[in-house]
């Protein structure tokens, strides 16, 4: 694990390689699961002050769920936290496909056309990193799951590390000089080692 400012990074966002491959997979992280995506609370209020825009892009079974459920987010049982509502205990309710039959978020689709500033929830952006917000800081932690298969072996080819294939959302949750500073600690630790891993398997 390294600390760094207010964050608990896990290695395996420094040692694993990933690279999401959708014509493989179709996005199916936003099908499988027994659970919505986490939202944060700030997050709540952008998703109902964009719906009569991100709608339009919805399913009809989305549409038809969240009428059902009455709110645009679900909350946990478990411990109260807040979370996308699922049609029929799968599909996230945001989710829509693709002619190609890759699943994409109506929400990001509304940000792409440039109709809203808000591109989708940070733990979708994250994924395949999940974080636990603790008082004194944040555990940043790589999610392993059977389903990424395809993604950890295209990430394993062209030798993209989690944390490099995430630059993007993790500047969004951290910033620039936090990112800057993850990079530092890659070359400074597990550069070397990389490098004399890699040096192991071509032998």
């Amino acid at each position: 694990m390294i600390a760094l400012e207010k964050t608990l990074l896990s290695d395996e966002i420094f040692t694993e390689c990933f690279c999401c491959d959708l014509n493989k997979c179709k996005g199916c992280c936003c099908i499988e699961g027994d659970a919505g995506a986490p939202l944060e609370e700030e997050e709540l209020p952008l998703l109902e002050k964009y719906f009569p825009i991100y709608k339009k892009y919805m399913s009809e079974a989305g549409l038809s769920a969240l009428e059902k459920h009455g709110e645009l987010f679900d909350i946990s049982l478990l411990d109260g936290s807040f979370l996308t509502p699922l049609i029929q205990g799968r599909d996230c309710v945001y989710l829509t496909k693709e002619e190609n039959g890759i699943a994409s978020c109506a929400i990001e689709k509304a940000y792409l056309a440039k109709e809203i500033d808000f591109r989708k929830p940070i733990s979708c952006h994250l994924f395949p990193i999940r974080i636990q917000t603790y008082p004194q800081y944040d555990a940043v932690n790589y999610f392993h799951w059977s389903i990424c298969k395809e993604a950890r072996i295209l990430g394993k080819r062209k030798k993209i590390p989690v944390f490099q294939f995430l630059k993007e959302p993790l500047l969004r949750k951290y910033g620039q000089a936090w990112y800057k500073d993850v990079e530092m600690v890659y070359l400074q630790y597990f550069g070397e080692q990389n490098r004399s891993k890699e040096k192991k398997e071509n032998e």
